[in-house]
């Protein structure tokens, strides 16, 4: 069903002035380009119209667009303190054993160590189980596999991230 109408989250975000729209996209996705350019096309009549435009966005990052997206993602098992959307996506690991938590530190680094950055997944809705298994499957990839799957990865967490900021209170 469409609304002729925005919603009024959507609204508020539409409203927001520039540089509180901006704080509020990067802190959903650190990437400057990809926030700067998802401020451009303001306003947005409906979320899909967002989302799809965040898709695009993602799509054109580029190698150092996509880095800096992942510089903010905190390590699985470790979201940033004070971050309440970081521990919320990560709420799968909360409840993980002392094994499982110390298995995902090892794997963390061995993947950071063969990539260059944090193993990145959407981990809204996901175990520590499974968040273990997608890493340990997930280091034997080439390097520009692992890349592509990282940006899908990506665009699934701006997608719920920006759902979160443009839902009504």
């Amino acid at each position: 069903m469409t609304s002729t109408s925005t919603p009024p989250g959507l609204a508020r975000f539409n409203d927001l002035a520039d540089h509180a729209a901006l704080a509020v996209l990067t802190e959903a996705c650190a990437s400057a380009t990809w926030a700067k350019r998802l401020l451009a096309a303001r306003p947005y009549p409906t979320l899909d119209a967002l989302r799809t435009e965040s898709d695009a966005a993602t799509a054109d990052l580029t190698a150092d667009d996509l880095a800096e997206a992942m510089a903010g993602h905190p390590p699985i098992g470790r979201p940033k303190p004070g971050d309440p959307a970081s521990a919320r996506e990560q709420r799968g690991m909360a409840g993980a054993s002392e094994a499982l938590k110390a298995e995902m530190l090892e794997l963390n680094l061995a993947y950071q160590e063969k990539f260059g950055h944090v193993f990145l997944i959407c981990a809204t809705g996901l175990t520590g189980e499974r968040m273990r298994d997608a890493v340990r499957e997930r280091i034997g990839n080439a390097p520009e596999r692992e890349r592509a799957i990282v940006r899908t990865e990506l665009g699934k967490i701006n997608r719920i991230r920006l759902a979160r900021l443009v839902e009504e209170d």
